[in-house]
C-alpha cells in the first residue's frame, strides 16, 4: 500500500530586513521530505529585502509599515495575512516588533523565534557585545517560542559559537549567522512535525 503524503504545515515568516533566515528556511522547505512550506512572508517595511527575495521565490508577501500605527492595530493587520495564507505557523526572522499579547496568546505554541544568544542568556539586543563584555567563552544562537515575556519561551534548539581572543560582536555576528541557518530550519521541521495533525484554525 503506497505511504500517505504528510501534510506539510503552512508556515508565515515575518521579517524586518534582509532576510537571510527566511531564506535558509524557504530552501530549507524545498528539500526532499521537508515537513512544512512558506505560505506568505510578511514584513513591517515595505522595503525590507526580504520581500524582493521572497517574490523573485514565487512566495506570497503582505507588507505594511507600522509607522503611524497602533501596534494593535498593526499587529491585526499581519495577523489577518497570516490567516488568509492559510498558516499554521508564524517564523520571526529577524521582525523587530514586540508583539500584542493577545495576538502571542493565540498562537501559542505556533510561533518560534531565533535569537542571536544561548538563551535565557542576553535576551535583548547586543547580544554578542555582551557576552564578550562579560567574558564569556561563547556566544551562540537559539530558537525558543514565543510567550508575553520578551525572548523568555522555552528553547527548543541551541547553538555554541567559540569566542576567540580578539573577538569582535561583527566577527562574532558573522559565524553565529552561519549556525542561525542550519539550526533554525531544523527546529522548525521538529516542531511542526510534532504537531502535525494537532493544528487548529485560529
Amino acid at each position: 500500500m503506497p505511504e500517505t503524503a504528510l501534510q506539510r504545515a503552512r508556515v508565515a515568516v515575518f521579517v524586518s530586513g534582509r532576510g537571510s533566515n527566511m531564506a535558509a528556511l524557504l530552501y530549507a522547505s524545498r528539500l526532499d521530505g521537508a515537513p512544512y512550506e512558506i505560505a506568505l512572508v510578511a514584513s513591517n517595511d515595505p522595503d525590507a529585502e526580504a520581500l524582493a527575495l521572497a517574490e523573485a521565490e514565487g512566495i506570497a508577501t503582505f507588507a505594511l509599515s507600522h509607522k503611524g500605527m497602533a501596534r494593535e492595530d498593526h499587529d491585526a493587520a499581519m495577523e489577518d495575512a497570516a490567516r488568509k495564507a492559510g498558516a499554521d505557523h508564524i517564523a520571526l526572522a529577524g521582525y523587530m516588533r514586540i508583539l500584542t499579547p493577545a495576538f502571542v496568546r493565540r498562537w501559542k505554541g505556533r510561533m518560534l523565534n531565533i535569537h542571536p544568544s544561548l538563551l535565557p542568556k542576553y535576551t535583548g539586543l547586543d547580544t554578542h557585545a555582551r557576552a564578550i563584555a562579560a567574558g564569556d567563552t561563547h556566544g551562540g544562537v537559539s530558537v525558543h517560542l514565543v510567550t508575553e515575556e520578551l525572548d523568555a519561551g522555552e528553547v527548543l534548539g541551541r547553538i555554541a559559537i567559540a569566542i576567540r581572543p580578539g573577538e569582535t560582536a561583527e566577527s562574532l555576528a558573522e559565524r553565529v549567522r552561519i549556525a542561525e541557518h542550519q539550526l533554525y530550519p531544523r527546529i522548525l521541521a521538529e516542531h511542526v512535525l510534532r504537531h502535525a495533525g494537532t493544528c487548529a484554525t485560529v
